[in-house]
């Protein structure tokens, strides 16, 4: 048993040693009044304090006492900014502490494999290198007040249908390379103290109790000594779980206590691994408790974090398009149309929902707003039922207008928790009204509101979109500040934006209606698929426009890494976000053209150059190799790609590595679909072969 806390341990009973591994109520952990053990308090979410004051539940059903909802981490991720997102880590970490929080259940970095998962909003991205850097960010800040991040959920929880029971089958180059990345990010930069294993298997075996991922990667990998906690219910064989160190049950149940003890007095499990896994249970009460909650203020500045909100939305707004229609010209008359103007989507629906401490509205925002405005209205309804009064209504009111602004975007039912999205359309009578106020020859631009992707069939009939994703409490003065040019938009897309749901490698086997759900795609996830197949997309990953120019310049290439200029060419100041890509073309393993490995996000004035820095890592050259069973590095000559997209490559050069000298770890042959990318007709042969 570890000697830490072994005192305090040997005064404990069998029970009251079992009972720290199951929660007392829905968000508290055990507490023994007479060793001065308090209970803790763990609480969703990702982008804000939901803590229940009275009723529980883990859908975000009944209230929670109010706190600052910021945007959801999809909307964050856009911004590319780590300090940005650090920031917005030190306020959640502060609001938790305030209202006695100890664990705070985020971030969430599960991969977006696919562009209908229901719970999308939560998750960073379609890359886990972004992704895992914009959690290590979040978690810094969480942790500085004190208490612990919990990254969630591990791993391969890609889905929401059937996730309590839904085997997730990959390989595993695969899994270590995409579905891994993003938590090894989190637990060695980051040092999380706390993970939440997710629902689902992996391989055959329930994530709660792989010993595999929880025991051999997570632990002695990975170097991690935190807490390793259940998604509520998720508990399946609790002695199996428990001698894979997953130390907390949640909620509380009777079962998984009396299940350790009889395990412990039948000699099917070492009382010594009870009292370690306690250890670390008492290490995360008394350090969260000590540092964080019994230090923490009595409130936080609801006004300073409203506006700081504000500011997360502001820098993470993408804007898509834009023909020259924004800024919005006073000259101009304008219209604005939409249902989301008189209640904004701000939030997904779940465990995540916020009880704001205030909301911005749109209609309520525009007259401090310096516009040539001849009116709004509805203009639709936002599930899709036809209201002819609405339509009618809108066009009259577009005929009185040179530029409409429309607000789209998807319903509250649409995006959550649970849930999977049904396509990736808008509701039609939003699209039939756009084309409508078309026909009359107005300008037209888009403001989106939702929390993942969806089809654009109308980016080519508009003349600028900008799109907002769930941007949170002040997300509505955001746009509005964007659109009238007192901000300048930097967000970039932190995932891919398809023509078609089709062209997605995954979409033919998203949701599974069984049990077991293949990822035949393997590395074929987001812009890598689409690359690697040749396939045309409406807006790359890695894409956004600003109301400025940056020019790159002046490539160096070192072993440390990369080095560059960046001009700002235009009349006013802007962010830029510049990324590296790697790739090599010459290659024996099979790999994507090219995969992100780096990012920088900088503050320019309109005609200033700033020098940037972009190092390499453990992470640029690496792979995985099946045959030696780690990470290895090819010898060959990289192409480096230095660019404002994944699509706008705008410098690049090489470096050549000399390897780890290992195996090539396939036989090509064997994998002609892989080779080639049509990764979306995998024959089960093949997949077969590439699981070895």
């Amino acid at each position: 048993m570890s000697k830490k806390h072994q005192n305090l341990i040997e005064q404990m009973t069998l029970k009251e040693k079992a009972s720290l591994t199951s929660g007392k109520d829905f968000w508290q952990s055990k507490n023994i009044d007479h060793l001065d053990i308090p209970s803790i308090f763990l609480a969703d979410g990702p982008h804000g304090v939901r803590r229940q004051a009275a009723a529980s539940d883990h859908l975000g059903l009944n209230v929670s006492i109010p706190a600052t909802c910021f945007p959801t981490a999809a909307t964050m991720a856009n911004s590319w900014d780590v300090a940005l997102g650090e920031k917005l880590g030190l306020a959640l970490g502060k609001e938790a502490a305030v209202q006695k929080v100890n664990v705070l259940l985020g971030p969430g970095v599960n991969l977006k494999r696919n562009p209908l998962c229901g719970r999308n909003f939560e998750y960073f991205s379609e890359d886990p290198y972004l992704g895992g850097k914009m959690a290590a960010s979040y978690i810094k800040g969480i942790q500085a007040n004190g208490i612990s991040a919990c990254v969630k959920h591990l791993a391969c929880n890609n889905q929401e249908e059937n996730r309590m029971t839904l085997d997730s089958v990959v390989d595993e180059r695969t899994f270590r390379e995409l579905y891994l990345t993003a938590f090894e990010i989190a637990v060695k930069e980051g040092q999380v103290k706390s993970v939440m294993s997710a629902y689902n298997l992996i391989n055959g075996v329930f994530a709660n109790e792989n010993k595999y991922l929880l025991v051999d990667i997570l632990r002695e990998e990975w170097g991690f000594k935190g807490l390793v906690v259940t998604d509520w219910g998720g508990n399946n064989d609790s002695v199996a779980s428990l001698k894979c160190y997953n130390q907390l049950e949640m909620p509380g149940t009777l079962d998984r206590p009396e299940e350790i003890i009889e395990a412990i007095e039948k000699g099917e499990l070492d009382e010594s691994v009870l009292g370690d896994n306690v250890a670390t249970m008492l290490d995360i009460v008394f350090e969260t408790m000590e540092k964080g909650v019994k230090k923490a203020p009595e409130k936080f500045d609801e006004e300073k974090h409203h506006l700081f909100a504000r500011q997360c939305a502001e820098e993470s707004a993408v804007l898509l398009k834009n023909n020259g229609v924004l800024p919005l010209s006073k000259k101009k008359k304008v219209a604005f149309i939409g249902d989301f103007l008189y209640s904004p989507r701000y939030q997904g629906a779940g465990s995540s929902i916020v009880n704001p401490t205030r909301l911005d509205n749109t209609m309520a925002l525009l007259d401090d707003y310096d516009l040539n405005l001849v009116g709004v209205c509805r203009g639709f309804n936002r599930y899709g039922k036809k209201n002819k009064a609405l339509y009618r209504e809108a066009i009259a009111l577009a005929e009185q207008a040179e530029v409409v602004v429309l607000y789209l975007g998807l319903d509250e039912v649409t995006e959550a928790e649970g849930l999977d999205r049904i396509d990736l359309k808008l509701k039609e009578n939003q699209i039939s009204l756009l084309r409508s106020i078309k026909v009359l020859g107005k300008e037209i631009v888009v403001v989106l509101a939702c929390g993942s992707v969806v089809e654009m069939p109308f980016a080519t009939e508009v003349d600028a979109i900008l799109h907002g994703y769930l941007n949170g409490q002040a997300g509505a003065a955001a746009m509005l500040d964007i659109l009238v040019g007192k901000i300048n938009p930097s967000g970039k897309l932190s995932e891919t934006i398809p023509f078609r749901y089709e062209d997605v490698a995954s979409s033919d086997n998203f949701p599974s209606k069984t049990r077991r759900i293949e990822y035949r795609e393997a590395y074929g996830v987001g812009y890598r698929h689409f690359e690697k197949a040749n396939l045309p997309v409406c807006f790359s990953f890695g894409f956004g426009l600003s109301y400025t120019n940056f020019e790159y310049s002046n490539l160096v290439v070192t072993g440390e890494g990369v080095t560059f200029d960046i001009k700002n060419t235009g009349k006013v100041s802007g962010k830029e976000a510049a990324q590296l890509y790697v790739g090599i073309k010459e290659s024996a393993v099979i790999r994507p053209p090219k995969e992100l490995k780096g990012f920088i996000k900088i503050d320019l004035k309109a005609g200033k150059t700033k020098t940037v820095h972009i190092p390499f890592d453990d992470k640029t050259f690496r792979y995985f190799n099946v045959l030696t069973n780690k990470w290895e590095i090819e010898p060959g000559v990289y192409d480096l790609y230095v660019g404002s997209s994944s699509a706008d490559i705008l410098l690049s050069g090489v470096i050549e590595q000399t390897g780890t000298g290992a195996p090539v770890p396939y036989d090509k042959s064997t994998l002609p679909n892989y080779v080639t990318g049509d990764l979306r007709n995998i024959p089960d042969e093949e997949f077969a072969a590439l699981l070895g």
